[in-house]
């Protein structure tokens, strides 16, 4: 079937916004992270980060669509440890659950000790430095999102389509969430907190321990409105500021 056959069938376009909203699902998480890393660089430079991360990511998932036979091996037993066997896809997981847990602990030690303006003036968190660490998350979300659309949809021309206008999105977004997180500091410890939970999720999925995503997910929505909530109860709360009038 020709390129242009396939989208003259009505499941086309059934799969391919089903399959996109998933990739935006998928990548909230990774959005956050981004957010948070950039959070570091000077405002001038952060949507410059942000798009090369996402652009990167972008770039990553398609590479490994048009691998399809690779990622089909990397889910083969590949090593066995204390009777234990893992997949390269395990390892992969396990990897970027460890790094997203040290990388999460450090961002909250750091926001707690008030240590991250001082960071930034010291200079220490250089852009490429950001953009690698970006590039090391990217690589574990993005082979999770694309073993995702392997699953569901035949065509790698609509996977591709997919990822492409989900990136789209998310680039458009991404700037006003990476706002939103850095205006409200409990926002960003919150935020922070889902990606330690992520984390150990990436962990122990790679050691075959399944923990029902909709359970987690459910849980930071409902502790997202919370806060929400707590944010619109301060503001109404918070007392008007009053100019006194300047004496002659």
């Amino acid at each position: 079937m020709s390129f242009f056959e396939l989208f003259l069938l009505p499941e086309t376009y059934v799969s391919l916004l089903t399959l996109t909203f998933l990739e935006i699902v998928l990548g909230i998480d990774n959005i956050i992270f981004i957010s948070i890393l950039t959070g570091r660089l000077d405002e001038k430079e952060r949507e410059k980060g942000r798009i090369t991360g996402l652009s990167i990511a972008l770039i990553f998932r398609i590479l490994l669509l048009l691998g399809i036979s690779y990622i089909a091996g990397l889910v083969a037993p590949f090593i066995s440890i204390f009777g234990f066997s893992f997949s390269g896809r395990d390892l992969i997981l396990m990897g970027g659950g460890l790094f997203l847990i040290v990388k999460s602990t450090l961002e909250i030690h750091n926001k707690l000790e008030e240590e991250e303006e001082s960071e930034k003036s010291a200079g220490k968190s250089k852009f490429w430095n950001i953009i690698f660490q970006i590039v090391v998350l990217d690589l574990v979300f993005s082979l999770d999102s694309v073993i995702t659309a392997v699953g569901l949809v035949k065509h790698v021309s609509i996977m591709i389509i997919a990822i492409i206008i989900s990136m789209i999105v998310m680039i458009i977004f991404a700037g006003k969430v990476s706002d939103f997180i850095h205006r409200h500091p409990t926002i960003k410890m919150l935020a922070l907190s889902f990606l330690l939970m992520i984390g150990l999720l990436l962990l122990v999925e790679g050691f075959h321990v399944e923990v029902p995503k909709g359970y987690v997910y459910f849980a930071m929505a409902f502790s997202f409105l919370v806060e929400m909530l707590n944010i619109k109860v301060r503001k109404k709360n918070k007392p008007a500021v009053t100019k006194t009038p300047e004496l002659e």
